[in-house]
């Protein structure tokens, strides 16, 4: 019968499909990310695998499956394979079943689904006629500046996976060298609490703070709509060009000031400021204490 890559809800239970529904009750043998996960969803919408049919397939033990499952469709058997949240294989255990099958010889075929990339995308109005996926964002600080330079000319939006608790120092980093840039931090997508903040990266940074609870979705807007935003940042240094040095710090500890009070740390804020106002980057750290 061969393998069957099934989609799942990526948070509202409600979303699988009845392809999927119908395959899983069908299945001799469905390998999961989460055998409770996948129970709590067959339960659900009254499914009944076959008994003993729920087996986990997760990273740690993927390798070890492989070789146990790959005799079994060989032997004709149907298998079905889930993970916890979307469709398998993407940032989820699977590429290397359906990479062995394929190779084998044992069709595959893919039942599609609810999708965390594409619900983030739309939701945050940053679509466009391409975008690009860049899994889960790095959690080094060089490998993050690193992405944002690979990402400064890309004309199209980037939709990546953040935690919850990292979420907040990613846009701080990314606001460091592109405070206007677009974003769009998808939360808790098709859940009960579900909640998309939009707006540019410094000020999002300052409303996400040290973190968020819940699953993230962070999408990035296009580089060009941070090339018009660097149009209005040159006509902004030519306007403090004309003012004097005293009244530009002043403008600027004021502007710190209402960032630390939303949240937003004092040295991301200070970075941000220095750069729109044109001071001294220390003297302005030191004189907004």
């Amino acid at each position: 019968m061969g393998l069957a890559v099934c989609a799942t809800p990526i948070g509202n239970l409600e979303d699988v499909t009845l392809r999927v529904l119908g395959e899983l009750a069908a299945a001799e043998l469905v390998l999961c990310e989460d055998t409770r996960h996948t129970r709590v969803l067959l339960e659900r919408h009254g499914v009944r695998a076959a008994r003993g049919a729920l087996l986990s397939y997760h990273q740690h033990n993927e390798a070890k499956r492989v070789g146990e499952v790959l005799p079994r469709l060989l032997a004709g058997q149907r298998v079905a394979l889930v993970s916890d949240a979307g469709l398998p294989g993407v940032n989820d255990p699977g590429a290397r079943l359906v990479r062995a099958a394929l190779e084998a010889g044992v069709p595959v075929s893919v039942l599609p689904g609810p999708s965390a990339v594409e619900t983030a995308l739309v939701a945050s109005g940053l679509v466009g006629e391409q975008y690009r996926f860049v899994g889960w964002l790095p959690r080094r600080v060089k490998e993050l500046r690193a992405l944002w330079e690979e990402l400064a000319a890309w004309p199209h939006p980037v939709v990546g996976f953040e935690s919850p608790r990292r979420v907040g120092a990613t846009l701080r980093s990314l606001a460091a060298v592109a405070p206007r840039r677009e974003v769009a931090v998808c939360r808790e997508l098709t859940k009960r609490f579900e909640e998309v903040v939009r707006g540019e990266a410094a000020d999002v940074a300052a409303l996400v703070g040290d973190g968020v609870k819940g699953e993230v979705t962070l999408v990035i807007g296009p580089a060009e709509a941070e090339t018009r935003g660097g149009a209005g940042l040159a006509s902004r240094a030519a306007v403090v060009a004309g003012e004097s040095r005293e009244a530009r710090l002043v403008r600027a500890q004021a502007a710190v000031g209402r960032l630390v009070e939303a949240g937003c740390p004092r040295r991301v804020a200070v970075d941000v400021v220095a750069d729109l106002c044109a001071v001294p980057r220390n003297e302005l750290y030191r004189s907004s204490l």
